[in-house]
């Protein structure tokens, strides 16, 4: 299989003053197409800068991220905005939804941005969320749903451009055990479809569900371990 993913000696130092953080150092990854990856490490362990790199939404202070054979640190930010919008769906823990419109125009928005035809991104909007099982709140503004709904139509949101690679970060983390296990079980149902997923979590139960578990401390890569009876061509 194909890298998705190459990250080279990626280093992400932060200045503030005369005091420097050196949030990331010499990180070395490959991700291939159709991983499940789950990014483990304590507050501070170095893994939201990651996240936050591989999302394009922030630059490494030296190193390559390689997407897909585009080396991000020579794209413009207009094509940077293309990769998020194209390439990247994102899932946060604090689900990230628009309050004021209702859950089928959230899940439409991203296609509204990728200049989607009408019919096209309508009947691709209805497709996902019967895919999370909200075919029957479309109508519903956020503040209409529990947490794990909310969590649903984020996912939803997410697929709307068909992109290569999800990001969720904590997505578990505002919801109670049985909402958690049931938004897993959508990822899990993701990943056999073929998606590549990356997931940050500090919870091994959460963790539990990747087919690959790597671990980061003081901006490090410590353990990098593929689950019991995965596929080879999961490494």
């Amino acid at each position: 299989m194909n890298n998705i993913i190459s990250i080279k000696n990626l280093n992400k130092i932060y200045k503030t003053g005369s005091v420097e953080v050196h949030a990331l150092k010499n990180v070395n990854l490959n991700i291939e197409d159709g991983e499940f990856i789950a990014i483990m490490g304590h507050s501070g362990s170095g893994k939201s800068t990651l996240m936050n790199i591989l999302g394009c939404l922030d630059k490494p202070t030296e190193g390559q991220y390689i997407l897909e054979g585009l080396e991000i640190s020579k794209q413009s930010p207009d094509e940077l905005s293309f990769i998020r919008n194209r390439k990247i769906g994102f899932v946060f823990q604090s689900f990230n939804l628009i309050p004021r419109i209702n859950v089928f125009k959230n899940v439409e928005l991203p296609m509204i941005y990728a200049k989607t035809k009408l019919l096209k991104r309508k009947e691709r909007a209805l497709e996902l969320l019967d895919k999370v099982g909200l075919g029957d709140r479309l109508t519903h503004l956020p503040n209409e749903l529990s947490g794990g709904q909310k969590q649903r139509v984020a996912i939803a949101r997410a697929l709307a451009n068909n992109p290569p690679i999800i990001l969720a970060d904590e997505p578990t983390g505002n919801l109670d055990t049985q909402s958690s296990n049931e938004i897993m079980g959508i990822f899990t149902k993701l990943h056999e479809e073929g998606n590549s997923i990356i997931l940050v979590t500090h919870e091994p139960d959460i963790a539990k569900y990747a087919n690959r578990v790597i671990v980061f401390r003081d901006g490090m890569i410590i353990e990098d371990r593929k689950k019991e009876g995965a596929s080879n061509n999961l490494v």
